[in-house]
């Protein structure tokens, strides 16, 4: 019996070790889907904003030299708009359904309701409350440990934000630099 359970031991360590590495990669599967998601939100939100409209920033204090020092920025990268929008971008996730890529069996997120009101392919998304609520979390987690770099990030860079954000900077997507721009 004893020597049964010994040779047991291995293969059960084993599938333990497999099933722990599968819920960490899949943890970080919906990380970086709720990343790229929130860049992908941020991003059509700043987008809806008025290009023309200006806010003034800086200090409103006059220095001993006369002058203030203000200047005008895009409202739609003003720190003020951009946690404005913050505040609500996570809410945007029950817009997402999940893909599984055959080839990699790694999760994706994809947006499954438009923007438009046009009907959308849905085949290859999975629609479940569990996805979204897991997505909606892992988004408001990012927002509240994250909040500084995505401030900067939008107020600042205009290119490529989902890699050098999701990728570069937080490490929260390992594998996202082998995907295409415009996938989730």
């Amino acid at each position: 019996m004893r020597e049964a359970a010994l040779l047991l031991a291995p293969w059960v360590f084993a599938c333990l070790l497999l099933s722990c590495c599968q819920a960490a990669r899949q943890g970080q599967d919906v990380r970086c889907g709720a990343c790229r998601a929130l860049v992908d939100e941020m991003e059509w939100a700043i987008s809806q904003v008025d290009p023309k409209k200006m806010i003034q920033t800086g200090s409103f204090r006059i220095n001993p030299d006369g002058s203030q020092s203000i200047r005008e920025v895009p409202l739609a990268r003003s720190e003020g708009n951009l946690l404005d929008l913050m505040e609500s971008v996570c809410e945007r996730m029950e817009d997402y359904g999940e893909r599984i890529d055959s080839s990699t069996n790694r999760k994706s997120y994809i947006r499954i309701k438009s923007r438009s009101g046009e009907a959308m392919d849905l085949s290859e998304a999975s629609l479940d409350s569990r996805v979204t609520g897991s997505l909606k979390f892992a988004c408001e987690t990012i927002v509240e440990q994250h909040e500084d770099e995505i401030i900067e990030f939008f107020a600042h860079e205009t290119d490529n934000v989902k890699d050098k954000l999701c990728s570069k900077r937080t490490d929260l997507c390992d594998h996202a630099l082998k995907m295409p721009h415009d996938e989730l």
